[in-house]
């Protein structure tokens, strides 16, 4: 019963140990925190522009920044524009908010290292690494090209590390 009682406390402190420092990983939940509350912000600008007039927003905006508004370019944007009403205004800024509000949820069960936010994140960025691909397959972009090096990245270094940065129940 004496040698039960000194293994006891060495069982208990094995299976409170410290977290393991984890750069990467913080980088990510650095990743999808910032595109959450830039989403967010970009949510709540769109829905404040609901019931404003989107065309005089827009010819000002053409103003200011200098432009020729008679460019076909810009007379096709602006008929858009003016097509849109304040209820898809709306859908459009709940859709960017819940979107947010899901890499917010996902950053902050990364910072907790709970098992089913690694899942969620190796899940999301998984998702997008095919149309990704099809978007570089019809048109070059730099800056898809580079969300794509992320994503694939995200998905490796989760996969891999998955049972060393998550708890385990």
């Amino acid at each position: 019963m004496h040698a039960v009682a000194e293994h006891s406390p060495s069982v208990a402190a094995a299976s409170e140990c410290p977290k393991k420092r984890a750069p990467t990983l913080y980088v990510i939940i650095a990743i999808k925190l910032g595109k959450g509350i830039l989403l967010l912000l970009v949510a709540l600008g769109v829905f404040s522009l609901a019931n404003a007039n989107l065309s005089e927003i827009y010819q000002a905006l053409l103003k200011w920044i200098n432009v020729d508004p008679e460019q076909h370019f810009f007379v096709s944007l602006a008929k858009k524009i003016s097509a849109l009403t304040p209820s898809n205004v709306y859908w459009v800024a709940a859709g960017t908010a819940f979107y947010s509000m899901f890499s917010l949820v996902e950053g902050v069960g990364l910072i907790f290292r709970v098992g089913w936010a690694g899942w969620l994140a190796i899940g999301e960025s998984a998702f997008f690494v095919p149309i990704e691909v099809h978007h570089l397959m019809g048109r070059f972009s730099l800056t898809v090209f580079v969300i794509l090096l992320i994503n694939i990245g995200i998905v490796w270094y989760l996969l891999q590390n998955k049972d060393r940065l998550f708890k385990h129940h």
